[in-house]
């Protein structure tokens, strides 16, 4: 085989990849000439001179970084284990490649002592009611520190957040002890409300000498569908006083 051609054939296999790079659509070059930024290229095809310029590919979709496990104590001197997710996406490559070294490590420095930070500022109610909130109170805070990075913080989610026993027992006789307060509660509204029908009532019956009447009367048809033997109840004055005012005036015409 021809010696040219074969060194032609060694040329181009070891020189094109340097020259030639393909970027896929959520793919960026940050390119350098000589040290110094030149532009951001891509997506698709891009031509480099070899030596002379040198190119950083950035990725541009979501990125999912995983917070460590942190010890917060929070704002009622509870000590707690809480971790969290968070999502990003680099929006400016050159920023991304030229203002931090290590983006990933750098964001996520940054989550851990925010997340102390933040849950620091509660107390343990609110970390385990107001989650929605936290997250996007650490949201917010990440998302200005890194945009000089050329990052977007789009997203935090607290995963979880994890009690001692001690203190989940000392949670569960709060609940318990919450739970038996509201008890009383509607019980002391229930004889209230009870003690004011009653009241009512005995109004309504005093008002009126023959609902007291009717009433006793129904009382004993009650009782008397029972399967009792023996029933002894005493007679109201109030029930035969209208017999002996009428034998009382038969005696008078008499």
């Amino acid at each position: 085989m021809n010696p040219i051609f074969i060194g032609l054939l060694v040329l181009v296999v070891v020189v094109v990849p340097q020259i030639v790079k393909i970027l896929r659509e959520y793919e960026r070059a940050v390119v350098f000439w000589l040290g110094r930024f030149q532009k951001v290229k891509g997506p698709g095809l891009i031509l480099l001179i070899p030596v002379i310029q040198k190119m950083v590919k950035v990725d541009l979709r979501v990125q999912v970084l995983d917070v460590p496990t942190q010890d917060v104590i929070s704002k009622d001197n509870v000590s707690v284990k809480v971790n969290a997710v968070i999502y990003f996406r680099f929006v400016d490559p050159e920023k991304a490649i030229i203002q931090v070294a290590e983006p990933y490590a750098a964001t996520s420095q940054l989550a851990q002592t925010t997340l102390r930070s933040v849950l620091g500022q509660h107390d343990l109610d609110e970390m385990l009611s107001e989650r929605d909130k936290l997250n996007h109170d650490i949201q917010q805070i990440l998302d200005e520190q890194t945009d000089a990075w050329g990052i977007k913080v789009s997203n935090v989610e607290i995963k979880h957040i994890d009690l001692d026993e001690s203190m989940i027992r000392a949670m569960a006789q709060q609940a318990e002890a919450e739970r038996a307060r509201r008890a009383k509660v509607i019980h002391a509204k229930g004889e209230e409300q009870a003690s004011a029908m009653l009241a009512a009532a005995a109004t309504t019956l005093t008002s009126e000498p023959q609902a007291i009447q009717l009433r006793y009367l129904q009382t004993l048809t009650e009782v008397a569908g029972q399967n009792s033997s023996t029933i002894v109840f005493p007679l109201p004055l109030d029930l035969i006083k209208p017999l002996l005012t009428k034998l009382e005036k038969n005696q008078d015409n008499n």
